[in-house]
């Protein structure tokens, strides 16, 4: 029976005999005793569905379309069983970090490969328009992964873009959306200004109680009025004088703000905007198709200074030239721009992070400045607000910066160009053979602009410019033979290939100091260089590769594959090594005894073995010592020792394990799978301790030292629940395991501390390493820790016993021991999707079960003694008197460092729930349409971060695979309302 091979635009289908194309063609019209085969894009090709031994989940862009993402990388979230997504920044064009069955690595990349229309892409997600994918796949297991050898450790993601279809009519495209981002994590709820002062007058009451023996209560109390103001806060919003504030704890009845502008959050948060426009054309003859698109995307944050602004276009023409000979070619030009906000991972507590001064920032601080006799706002002569420079303020509250003022006057801006190319060639030399080679070259130059102002601020008062600039080039070439041919009920296919990688980054920065004329931050406008410099990084890779696939009557299932890779990043004499899969399927459906039956549709049992690696180190030249340029003295020239190489490194080594299962009932209604996996990472590697005395750089070596395991199990289903001519319901879901574990440390290496996570033998990566909170003292409030060993049964004044435990008040001589761990024990997602007549919705939530983080955040405001920063609401449940029972320690001047030390107090469950995804449309009528020469219109509203459901108010549990919290730009909610329209 002759077979076609027809693409549609998120499938294709083998079709014994017709030409169908599926999307379009309506189910009467196929003829009923026609088989039709899914095809999936695989590794360097495409499998029927049902022959397939690997985990590969495809992902169609109507899932997607409506929604309004700017990166692909959202479009993962969710999207399958065994992805864990730490969510991306509430900055727009930010992606978010993706882990496919667990933590691949410790001290490399853990992210996955991936592949544009067969070719490897390392540029930014943000820069391929999600209305341009037809689909995407998620390759899990090495039996789908191993072609990729090297790259492929942590999963592969392949991206298939859009084509034009053949025989059709030419399409033509318009779409629209417009709405609102605003911020979908709330704050923490922390006390008011009334609230304020007596808790910090409490403190100092305390503390001087505690410090001072024999101290009276009257005398304490008096103490704290003197020092609440003219030594600890600094300032007094009230009329009321500072030595009357307070009187015996209680806020003086008759006091009245003398101004109310106290909100630092509101100047630099608001609503922002997002507009999104797209335009595309695609048609085809029966030999050539094209499909070409533009696409226009703004959107401003909720942060001021925030902001993404992206133009793309995009040519595809694939032609059958010979009936032996088909080419293909892409293009894609992308130019992007914005707003920078400040990275609040990388300056977590640095003075210019607005998201951590805007939380800490104690209640009774104004960032304006006042008239002293009239309270009122202050403008300068122009008419602009003056700002408070922070000189009458505690301790806590960052005195001498502003850190609007700064937000506002400080610049930093990006604009990203990017060239995205893609060529085939495919020539048939008989029925079974194909040739063919595949070609991509991507070039990116990025131009990246700051300035620091000069009126306050790091630099203040001389002012400072930064120009960086990079350009990232790869090429990839591939050459591939395919040979395929069927006896009887066997089916073969060979292919064997070729891949050359090649990539170099081009890096250039320049600062200076010293601005000359105002409003000018090019580099010409400032007197002192400060730095300039610039390096060039070359990597190569190039693997052979070989698979073969076999079936008999698409029942029994074999697939093997084998790639040897060579890459640049090590030495020659372990450069080279292979990688491997072995993958065997049993499709029970074909079988006899449940060919006939109507109740399973769908039954394969699958299993894989396989290897593959990890190269992806932070350095292009880990086993060479290296040296670094630039300390000069002067005229004199300096070099430091930078990098101290293990020549022997290579690379990290993957094996993999899958057994899974795959069904449907009821005419696949309902269909879905089970999977178990077992991922071994074997030569870790590890930054290995070194002594002080070595000399070396930051007192390591990095080394394959360590072995690791991530396992765990993976369900999905999806099922039809109604299905009727005007009503359809469907639901998915999906659910996730995962554990890891640590089994192997060499070379010397027994454990490793980084943070709050201890790395040892037994342990996951993520487990906390912690002092072991205990509680609070009924007694007197103080804060208790479990003793460490070495202090135990000693009589030292800060060990005790509460409860017949031994505990002590000294942060120092608290015992430290694993505390749990980030890890959830169950993470998914769950959906639903409903269309009645010309109406549909769909909808998603996210959810995680398990797992801790360590919220440095709330711990911040949750300090026994601020000296102006701000408070937690819970801390109005401290302790104040004897016997109180409360997970609170009294408030004290003198011992707040042992209870605001890092503990195991400040985990807190990372169980969430998130509305993730809503889409709503409404489909006009195709025969009123018909009339207008329109052949589509849909009215959308969609939605991105609609809700969550934490712990607690202010967390964020999703933003760190690690379980740490930063003060960050929390991820945006994205409403918006558009149209699309097809002629």
């Amino acid at each position: 029976m002759k077979m076609k091979l027809i693409l549609s635009t998120a499938v294709l289908f083998f079709v014994g005999g017709h030409l169908v194309e599926a999307q379009k063609t309506k189910r009467d019209t196929i003829p009923q005793d026609t088989k039709i085969d899914e095809i999936v894009v695989v590794a360097y090709g495409s499998q029927k569905r049902e022959t397939m031994v690997g985990s590969n989940t495809e992902v169609k862009s109507k899932q997607f379309a409506d929604r309004p993402i700017t990166s692909i990388g959202q479009a993962l979230d969710g999207a399958s069983a065994g992805v864990k997504v730490s969510t991306g920044t509430g900055q727009p064009g930010s992606s978010p970090s993706i882990q496919i069955r667990g933590i691949g690595s410790y001290g490399i990349s853990t992210s996955p490969l991936y592949v544009v229309d067969g070719t490897i892409y390392t540029g930014s997600l943000a820069a391929i328009n999600p209305n341009d994918i037809a689909s995407f796949n998620i390759l899990k297991d090495a039996a789908s992964t191993s072609l990729y050898g090297s790259a492929a450790a942590n999963g592969v993601v392949l991206i298939t873009t859009k084509s034009g279809k053949k025989g059709g009519k030419d399409a033509f495209n318009f779409s629209m959306s417009t709405g609102a981002v605003g911020r979908s994590i709330p704050e923490y709820d922390r006390v008011n200004v009334y609230q304020y002062y007596p808790l910090i007058w409490e403190a100092i009451r305390n503390g001087r109680i505690t410090s001072v023996p024999g101290t009276s209560v009257a005398d304490a109390n008096a103490y704290a009025t003197a020092q609440l103001i003219s030594g600890v806060l600094k300032t007094n919003v009230f009329n009321v004088p500072n030595d009357q504030l307070v009187v015996n704890g209680i806020l003086n009845p008759d006091a009245k703000l003398k101004y109310t502008d106290l909100d630092w959050q509101k100047p630099l948060m608001s609503t922002g905007f997002r507009q999104n426009y797209e335009l595309n054309y695609s048609g085809g003859s029966n030999t050539t198709t094209y499909f070409s698109s533009v696409g226009y995307t703004n959107e401003t944050g909720y942060l001021i200074k925030s902001d993404f602004e992206r133009f793309t276009a995009r040519l595809k023409v694939d032609s059958q030239v010979k009936s032996w000979l088909k080419l293909g070619t892409s293009i894609s030009g992308v130019s992007s721009n914005g707003n920078n906000s400040v990275d609040g991972a990388d300056n977590n507590s640095a003075y210019i992070n607005p998201y951590r001064w805007t939380r800490t920032m104690g209640p009774i601080y104004s960032p304006y400045a006042h008239d002293p006799n009239t309270f009122a706002t202050l403008y300068d002569n122009e008419g602009n607000i003056v700002y408070d420079a922070g000189s009458n303020r505690g301790a806590d509250a960052a005195a001498g910066r502003n850190v609007i003022q700064e937000t506002l006057l400080n610049k930093d801006l990006s604009k990203n160009y990017y060239i995205i190319s893609r060529a085939y060639a495919e020539i048939k030399v008989d029925p079974y053979l194909t040739l063919s080679t595949n070609a991509g070259y991507d070039i990116r130059n990025n131009r990246r602009s700051t300035y620091g102002n000069k009126i306050i601020g790091d630099a203040a008062p001389g002012g400072s410019a930064e120009k960086y600039s990079f350009t990232e080039q790869t090429f990839t070439w591939n050459q591939l033979l395919n040979y395929k041919r069927k006896f009887g009920d066997h089916n073969f296919e060979f292919l064997l290939g070729h891949e050359n990688y090649k990539y170099t980054y081009e890096y250039l920065y320049g600062y200076k100091k010293g601005q000359i004329v105002d409003d000018n931050d090019e580099l010409v406008n400032f007197v002192t260089p400060a730095s300039l410099t610039s390096r060039t990084d070359n990597y190569r890779k190039e693997g052979v590769f070989s698979r073969l696939n076999y079936d008999y009557k698409s029942k029994y299932l074999l697939s093997g594959s084998i790639r040897w890779d060579g890459s640049s990043r090590f030495a020659k004499d372990v450069r080279w090594d292979s990688f491997w899969s072995l993958g065997l399927g049993w499709r029970l459906k074909g079988e006899e005894f449940l060919s006939n039956s109507n109740l399973i549709s769908e039954l394969k049992l699958r299993g894989s073995y396989g290897e593959v690696g990890n190269d992806g180190t932070n350095s292009y030249y880990m086993y060479k010592s290296t040296y670094t340029l630039g300390y000069n003295n002067a005229q004199e020239p300096g070099i430091l020792f930078g990098f101290l190489a293990d020549p022997k490194i290579t690379w990290e080594a993957n094996k993999q394990t899958d057994v899974g299962v795959d069904f449907g009932f009821l005419n696949n209604r309902i269909t879905g799978s089970v999977e178990y996996y077992n991922r071994v990472t074997e030569d870790l590697i590890f930054p290995v301790p070194l002594p002080v005395s070595s000399g070396v750089p930051d007192n390591t070596i990095s080394r394959n030292v360590g072995t690791m395991y991530n396992r765990g199990f993976e369900f999905s289903v999806n099922a039809d629940v109604v299905k009727t001519q005007n009503f359809t319901w469907s639901i998915n879901a999906n659910a996730s395991t995962l554990k890891n574990q640590i089994t192997q440390l060499s070379d010397g290496i027994t454990e490793i501390i980084n943070g709050t996570k201890k790395i040892s033998v037994g342990h996951s990566i993520y487990d906390y390493w912690l002092r072991q909170w205990y509680g609070v003292d009924p007694a007197d409030g103080s804060p208790l820790f479990l003793v460490a060993d070495a202090y135990a049964n000693t009589t030292a004044t800060d060990i005790r016993t509460v409860n017949g435990t031994q505990v002590t008040t000294n942060f120092n001589k608290a015992k430290y021991d694993y505390s749990g761990t980030a890890i959830p024990d169950l993470f998914g997602s769950f959906g639903t999707s409903i269309t009645y007549k010309q109406w549909s919705l769909s909808a998603m939530f996210t959810y995680q079960l398990g797992g801790k983080t360590y919220d440095s955040n709330y711990a911040a405001l949750m300090s026994s003694y601020s000296q102006g920063g701000a408070l937690s609401t819970d801390i109005l449940d401290r302790w104040t008197t004897p016997g109180q029972i409360t997970d609170v320690p009294a408030l004290n001047s003198t011992t707040y460092t042992s209870s605001n030390a890092a503990s195991s107090r400040w985990l807190v469950s990372s169980d969430f729930i998130t509305f993730r995804q809503a889409t709503l449309s409404y489909s006009l009528n195709p025969e009123t349409l018909s009339q207008l020469g329109v052949s589509g219109l849909r009215i959308i509203v969609s939605g991105e971060n609609l809700w969550s459901k934490t712990a607690r108010k202010g967390l964020e549990p999703a933003q760190a695979f690690n379980g740490t919290a930063s003060n960050r730009y929390t991820p945006a909610r994205v409403v918006t309302i558009g149209f699309n329209v097809s002629f």
